[in-house]
């Protein structure tokens, strides 16, 4: 029998293993149970983890191995593990070492009864993995194209003054993106980016290519949707939320230890690939592309460092972010707080945004599931650090209900340490009912009308903070402090960005700090909380799910 089991948070089995697990973890250590009732049976464990997680790492496949061997059972070939961890993986990669242990199992059995046993675990696997995703069944059948493993510098000796010298085994840099990774997220609708770094077509910029409105940010700050560039210099991430719409495909870490490109090298990447799937865009005969918008397009103003991973990791975010603005490009930087460091030495972005995904501990450790053992201390620091920049930094809460909405008191405690101009409340996006999610369902995505009651009851809790805008479409409200209020009743929550980009030339030539009041903006009426187009553009037309034709225009009669 062979078991391939991986390791779930707090190194629990996962929800369709934890059944059998605790009856044999049980049967092994009841007095009462014959420890010979798996005499004569054969089995080999692989288990499945990230050694990052290193409390926990694969201890179930650990647990499973040692207990199936006190009740007697024959173990045929050690414990393998398979490290998702790229750096640290025997043979640089999860299916790799898979692929390893794979073969060693078949060499071990004897003849047409390895080639019958491995077709018919495969042919297991595969039926399972299609209640998960069906959409992967033609891309399975694909020949995965393997690369081979960098080479391990091996034990050397070496004559330094006549005395021998061991040196320590070094391992080269491995490539942040695998095969494997490489192969999910292209056809997730990625374009990768030299070894770590990728971009994608946001759904929002193919909207207002064709006209048919822009996302929050076009209506919180003004940005044009269609112009704007999703991407990340760091498909890592230093956690694995439940409610990640990457699909959890991306690698982890709490540090870079992979080969990296520059920024210079990334930023042209991005842009050229961007451009490319623009043009695609429109060669796939997408009906109502806008001409004009389509030539905007070509032009990007706003860069969302957003996409996937935590784009701060990347050693050379500084310079990432100089050449996006020297190219004119405003910058919407996302941390999930988890480096305060790095948000430290930031130099200045247009808007910096910090994930509060959670407003207590136990609570964060539940929806992030963060690798760092002091992700508390440190998501705290880097609560602190925002409130030292000088630019225009947002708080970005996600509300799950039945996890995190009922925290109000807890968030409001929180603001108080990084004192944000804005706070962003969202939603959760619903990505589809998921076992890995930890039972995340529909049930958990709250209606707008309960994000705009959340954000009401926030701001009674907060002083100088009021709501300025909504956005019903992406389920999002905006808070701000109410410094950016006119004494009208409007706001100024846009952002001009031919002054900012003034601002940081002046910056780097002199070294001259600005603010974000020096580059606000008034917000447009039928933007403000209130408004009757709840956040839509009146200049874009709106089309409704389930209506296949856009509204007709008004008849003004003879």
């Amino acid at each position: 029998v062979l078991f391939l089991v991986s390791t779930y948070t707090d190194g629990v089995p996962p929800l369709t293993c934890k059944w059998f697990c605790q009856w044999l973890h049980e049967a092994s250590n009841d007095f009462r149970v014959n420890k010979s009732i798996l005499a004569g049976m054969k089995y080999a464990v692989f288990g499945l983890g990230n050694s990052l997680y290193s409390d926990n790492y694969n201890t179930v496949g650990r647990n499973i191995d040692k207990w199936l061997h006190k009740l007697s059972a024959s173990r045929v070939f050690p414990f393998t593990e398979g490290d998702e961890n790229v750096a640290q993986s025997k043979q640089g990669s999860l299916k790799l070492d898979f692929d390893s242990w794979k073969n060693d199992i078949i060499s071990i059995l004897p003849g047409n009864f390895a080639r019958l046993t491995m077709n018919a675990s495969i042919g297991i696997i595969e039926s399972e993995s299609e209640d998960v995703e069906n959409s992967e069944s033609e891309e399975d059948k694909e020949e995965d194209d393997v690369v081979d493993v960098e080479d391990v510098g091996k034990a050397m000796s070496n004559n330094v003054n006549g005395v021998l010298v061991k040196r320590k085994s070094t391992k080269a840099k491995r490539e942040m993106i695998t095969p494997e990774l490489s192969k999910s997220l292209t056809k997730q609708g990625y374009r990768l980016v030299g070894s770590h770094s990728g971009v994608k077509l946001c759904r929002w910029t193919k909207s207002m290519l064709r006209g048919r409105g822009g996302c929050y940010k076009h209506t919180f700050y003004g940005i044009e949707s269609h112009r704007c560039m999703e991407t990340t210099p760091s498909l890592a991430c230093a956690n694995k939320c439940v409610f990640c719409w990457r699909h959890h495909s991306n690698p982890v870490g709490t540090e870079w230890k992979w080969k990296m490109d520059s920024p210079d090298i990334v930023v042209k990447g991005a842009v050229n690939n961007h451009y490319d799937m623009i043009k695609q865009f429109k060669k796939q005969g997408v009906p109502g592309v806008k001409p004009e918008r389509f030539a905007e397009g070509f032009s990007i103003k706003h860069c969302a460092l957003s996409l996937v991973g935590e784009p701060i990791m990347y050693p050379e975010i500084n310079k990432f972010v100089q050449l996006l603005h020297e190219k004119g490009i405003s910058s919407f930087l996302v941390t999930n707080a988890q480096f305060p460091e790095a948000i430290t030495n930031l130099i200045p972005v247009t808007q910096l945004y910090v994930s509060v995904d959670a407003a207590t501990q136990e609570s964060l450790k539940k929806i992030d599931r963060p690798l760092f053992k002091d992700f508390w201390p440190r998501f705290i620091k880097s609560l602190k650090a925002l409130s030292a920049k000088g630019q225009r930094t947002v708080y970005r809460l996600t509300i799950v209900k039945a996890w995190n909405s009922d925290e109000i008191e807890a968030y409001a405690n929180l603001v108080s340490l990084g004192k944000p101009d804005f706070i962003e409340v969202k939603g959760v996006t619903f990505c589809g009912d998921s076992k890995s999610s930890d039972g995340l369902t529909l049930k958990n995505v709250p209606w707008h009308e309960e994000v705009v009651n959340f954000v009401d009851q926030l701001a009674q809790m907060l002083d100088g903070y009021e709501i300025a805008s909504e956005h019903e479409h992406s389920n999002c409200v905006l808070l701000a402090q109410t410094k950016f209020k006119i004494s009208d009743g409007g706001w100024n929550t846009w952002i001009d960005y031919s002054r900012f980009h003034e601002l940081y030339q002046r910056y780097q030539a002199t070294g001259e700090c600005f603010t974000a009041l020096d580059y606000m903006k008034k917000t447009p009426p039928w933007a403000l909380f209130g408004a009757k187009e709840r956040g839509f553009d009146p200049v874009e037309t709106r089309w409704r799910l389930g209506y296949m034709q856009a509204p007709k225009p008004p008849s003004h009669g003879a």
